[in-house]
């Protein structure tokens, strides 16, 4: 009895030492211990969660400590700790440090999965979240509004941190001023990963917002700085800039297609930026100007090819006496010491100029102001390849003055406004994106332009000084540009790297057995190629794609055939999220209530793509139906027949600015008696900044087409902004037009043919919905 009594204290005090670790950790194994601890927290102490998975928690973190003994909560292990399902957390409090969580496998059924407040009377102050993982943690549907972080309060810090991967509605980081006790608030945003983020097909995806229109007369003092952004794809917009006195110092964009923009904003500081883009993708971003007082120094932009609100250096035209919403005229701005290496028209200024839309727009919304009282000085452009238009003048620049810029485009003179001086430069090319002047004794170079209305730099891009040596460009001297490594797991938690997981595909043999296509589709892994070995598969059931899967024919010249039946508006090919389904040489058969290819009608959290090359396929009742808060990022239809369908491709789900796919690509296609909706890809409203989506329609017939189309346009393409149509046949179709485009967009036609198919109408000012 006794021997049973000193193990049951023995086991007492073990317990109790797990409880309490020393050093004033606390251990913690489920939510209730946790909601325990925190209430019962002193200044000093640090929560321990326990390692494993933590289901449907939600943290509520509130205490306050004091600078030197902040509340601490960390994992057991960092990195071994995951909130999974419907978690979050929110702080409230003062000097509370949180460390070591990893957010996946789930989403936040709150507006947010970090906060730094709990509700209105309990607000963050002197705050920190460092070390943490936030991947993919996205709400079921995609149009679903929420933000990641939420900073409230003041003197919060969120470093150090991995995020990637939202694709619904809302920003990734959002910084909120709706009070006194959040404004001057010295937020600290430094050391991060942020990344990817898919492309939303809308507004309303900005990796970073800082206040908003209510909030831009408002001081902020925001640090973000250090931060690296990689494929920041979600909008035009990476950084939405919206309150005053910001500071962006020293951020990789890594292959963005976005910008960072000082939408609402005063006097940022925009200092030692790296813009790194290249040939695979038009829409890579630079720094658009707004407002006033800013000073852009010492970025260094690298094959950014974006055009006007894209572009490297955008300056834009603002609106007299605009709403607070709208633009205001750039003024007092210094833009000094940046270097362009072979961008795409580097400076276009006067962006976003609209007077000829007075027409179908309110006053409100004509941007006509120029940019006034502006320096642009000490600047460098350097081309391998010639650029024809270095500057491009959308309005005027009167309003500002260039003062001792150099230009060396491959060798060519460039004399068009008298802003630039040529010269010959010799460059020195570190790596594949970093070109460096290798001789910083060059004349030209020296050339600085002194006045007392260009504040000192004092160091360059790479940190050298400036004061006794000051030269053109970003960079100032040779040895620590040579030296810099760009690694972009120097960001981020130190136990935390993203892991390309490689796949060798491989080829799976389908037959035609019952079911055995779906169980081999079921079975693969992404990107492993099924070939169908039989001649005729009959599927009764939608095939699911939620992966990077090829069907294809064994034998090209002898297409399988898949012969769909079903219910009514049930589906042949249902595509997942994240589903990317590729068809080559198949004839695929459905009948007239059934819909070819179409995404979830709900829970389509992440974007889907579709690829179709060498193929037949007929008899449908919709060849693609999008649905609501669906986007596809790529369909890609080539070499391809499209017959008796009661309707074609229809990608017209989405209202108030949003759309339902990036890039449609059709070329070399037949379309042959598709009653109707041949093409219809709508975007409703009027929102210049947002870019997309695109369509491309090239070397295609169009053959007894519409004759149950209301409209009497074959082609439907109101509001998309890119379209393509080049080396068409329209042969018989019972249409008014087989296109009406918008002239002003980037909507162009060349050297089609109609055969009694009405033709291609350009409607200049198309007068749409306007949604701010």
């Amino acid at each position: 009895m006794k021997y049973i009594s000193l193990v049951l204290t023995m086991l007492s005090l073990l317990a109790s030492c797990k409880k309490n670790i020393g050093n004033n950790g606390i251990y913690v194994e489920n939510a209730t211990e946790l909601k325990n601890a925190i209430e019962q927290s002193k200044p000093g102490d640090n929560i321990i969660l326990s390692n494993g998975i933590w289901k449907n928690t939600g943290i509520t973190f509130y205490g306050y400590g004091t600078k030197d003994k902040p509340i601490s909560m960390s994992a057991e292990t960092p990195g071994k700790v995951f909130l999974e399902g419907n978690s979050y957390l929110h702080l409230g409090g003062e000097h509370l440090h949180v460390s070591g969580l990893y957010f996946r496998n789930g989403y936040s059924p709150n507006s947010s999965i970090i906060r730094f407040m709990i509700n209105e009377d309990s607000v963050a102050n002197y705050c920190r979240v460092t070390n943490t993982v936030i991947k993919d943690f996205n709400q079921p549907n995609r149009y679903t509004n929420d933000r990641w972080i939420e900073f409230y309060g003041k003197h919060n810090s969120f470093d150090h941190n991995f995020v990637s991967g939202k694709s619904n509605d809302g920003e990734t980081l959002r910084v909120f001023f709706t009070g006194n006790q959040h404004i001057n608030n010295h937020h600290q945003i430094t050391h991060n990963y942020f990344g990817p983020r898919p492309r939303k097909g809308g507004p309303r995806a900005e990796t970073i917002r800082i206040g908003d229109s209510k909030t831009r007369f408002a001081p902020g003092y925001v640090n973000v700085s250090h931060n690296y952004f990689e494929a920041c794809n979600g909008e035009v917009e990476i950084i939405s800039d919206k309150t005053n006195f910001n500071i962006f110092n020293r951020n990789i964009f890594y292959k963005s297609e976005g910008s960072l923009v000082l939408r609402h904003s005063n006097y940022a500081k925009v200092n030692g930026n790296i813009f790194i883009g290249g040939d695979d993708s038009d829409f890579y971003g630079g720094i658009r100007v707004v407002n006033s007082g800013h000073s852009i120094t010492n970025n260094y932009f690298y094959k950014i090819k974006g055009q006007e609100f894209r572009s490297p250096l955008a300056i834009m035209n603002g609106i007299p006496m605009t709403p607070l919403n709208r633009y205001l005229q750039v003024s007092d701005v210094v833009i000094a010491n940046n270097t362009w290496i072979d961008c795409k028209s580097p400076w276009q200024i006067g962006i976003g100029e609209n007077i000829e839309s007075a027409s179908v727009l309110p006053a409100s919304e004509i941007r006509s102001a120029p940019p006034i009282r502006t320096i642009v000085t000490n600047n460098l452009i350097y081309n391998t390849r010639i650029d024809n238009s270095p500057v491009i003048n959308h309005s005027e620049m009167n309003g500002i003055k260039f003062h001792n810029n150099v230009i060396d485009n491959n060798g060519e003179t460039y004399s068009e406004f008298n802003v630039l001086k040529n010269g010959i430069l010799t460059m020195k090319k570190v790596n594949e994106w970093l070109y460096i002047p290798a001789d910083t004794n060059d004349p030209i170079l020296s050339d600085t332009y002194i006045v007392n209305d260009v504040p000192l730099i004092e160091t360059d891009l790479f940190g050298s000084r400036r004061k006794d040596k000051n030269r053109i460009g970003a960079i100032n001297q040779l040895s620590p540009a040579e030296e810099f490594v760009n690694d972009k797991n120097k960001y981020g938690p130190d136990w935390f790297s993203p892991k390309n997981v490689t796949h060798e595909p491989k080829i799976i043999k389908a037959t035609a057995t019952k079911g055995d296509l779906a169980r081999k589709i079921e079975q693969a892994q992404s990107g492993d190629i099924i070939e169908l070995t039989d001649t005729a598969y009959h599927i009764e059931k939608p095939l699911s794609i939620d992966k990077d899967i090829t069907l294809r024919s064994k034998d090209s010249t002898n297409k399988a055939q898949l012969l769909f039946s079903g219910a009514t508006d049930s589906v042949a090919f249902k595509i997942m999220p994240k589903g990317h389904l590729k068809l080559k040489d198949l004839h695929i058969k459905g009948l007239d209530h059934i819909i070819a290819f179409s995404p979830l009608k709900d829970h389509m959290s992440s974007a889907y793509s579709v690829d179709v090359d060498n193929s037949k396929i007929e008899n449908f009742a919709f060849i693609i139906k999008a649905y609501k808060g669906s986007f596809a990022n790529n369909i890609t239809l080539k070499n391809t027949l499209f017959k008796n369908c009661s309707n074609g491709i229809v990608l017209a789900a989405d209202l108030k600015g949003d759309y339902n796919a990036e890039m449609v690509l059709i070329d070399h296609c037949t379309f042959l008696n598709i009653d109707k909706n041949v093409i219809d890809f709508f975007r409703d409203g009027y929102d210049e900044s947002t870019i997309g989506g695109h369509l491309t329609v090239t070397n295609s017939n169009f053959t007894a087409c519409g004759k149950l189309e209301k409209s009497s346009i074959l082609l439907k393409t109101k509001g998309i902004i890119n379209v393509l149509l080049a080396n068409n046949t329209f042969k018989e179709n019972p249409v008014d037009y087989a296109a009406l485009l918008w002239g002003e967009k980037n909507n162009h036609y060349t050297n089609n043919t109609f055969i009694k198919s009405g033709g291609i109408k350009v409607e200049e000012q198309q007068k749409l919905k306007i949604l701010y």
